[in-house]
């Protein structure tokens, strides 16, 4: 059996299943090596990946591509021309769509920012996850959670009038619920897990429920607004 070794979370694992655990994320698209311990967060470092994995300069050269594609792609996917003077913006903060353009806040010797959903210069209040107050201004993720259709549980009972895709309470991001197994799910983004019916956190609802049936509070109704995630700067 190939030697254990301890990770700085605390876990030992194999360097091969780690080499294949960090691949699988990878493949994923995730760009951070998480912990697939159960319960555990914890992120490495690559470095640290590199040293217990034993990864050969093969192993090296994939991961790194990897992870350079994949970086790419987040740019990319969080960059857009101001609307006023074209030069490329990146988001930083993907729960607000006041976006700042650092270029026409000096050439205009005040703040100047824009909505990265409409495009047009911001207004109202802020941060918002919605929309802005420009007229035409609004958000596809409520448009899909104000009109998707009813979940159908198999396995929780009567659990009723539940639409069929959430935002994350945590985080914001929209989750289909497979309609299969029990009602809490794990959000991929966040990596917190929640009961869909209620939208508690998994540890508060089932203090006074289980996960195969309805909740004491019953089910939360239709989502009206998305959630901002506040990141702890450290994480």
């Amino acid at each position: 059996a190939s030697p254990r070794a301890e990770m700085s979370c605390g876990h030992a694992v194999t360097p091969m299943s780690l080499t294949n655990w960090c691949r699988l994320l990878l493949e994923k698209g995730e760009s951070r090596f998480i912990c697939g311990m159960s319960g555990c967060d914890k992120e490495w470092s690559y470095e640290e990946v590199c040293k217990m994995a034993l990864l050969t300069p093969e192993e090296k050269e994939y991961f790194e591509k990897t992870m350079e594609s994949i970086a790419e792609r987040e740019r990319r996917k969080n960059t857009k021309s101001c609307p006023e003077c074209k030069v490329p913006v990146t988001r930083k903060d993907e729960s607000n769509l006041s976006v700042r353009c650092q270029n026409c806040t000096n050439k205009k010797g005040r703040a100047y920012e824009f909505c990265w959903q409409c495009l047009k210069e911001w207004k109202g209040p802020q941060p918002r996850t919605d929309h802005c107050d420009n007229d035409g201004c609004f958000s596809e993720a409520l448009r899909t959670l104000r009109n998707c259709p009813d979940i159908v549980f198999e396995s929780v009972r009567n659990a009723s009038g539940c639409p069929c895709i959430r935002a994350c309470p945590t985080c914001g991001s929209l989750l289909q619920h497979s309609s299969k197994n029990c009602k809490n799910v794990v959000c991929p983004r966040c990596k917190v897990e929640f009961c869909f019916l209620c939208l508690k956190v998994t540890a508060e609802c089932t203090k006074l429920s289980h996960s195969f049936i309805t909740c004491v509070s019953g089910v939360a109704p239709r989502q009206t607004s998305i959630p901002v995630w506040h990141q702890n700067p450290a994480s």
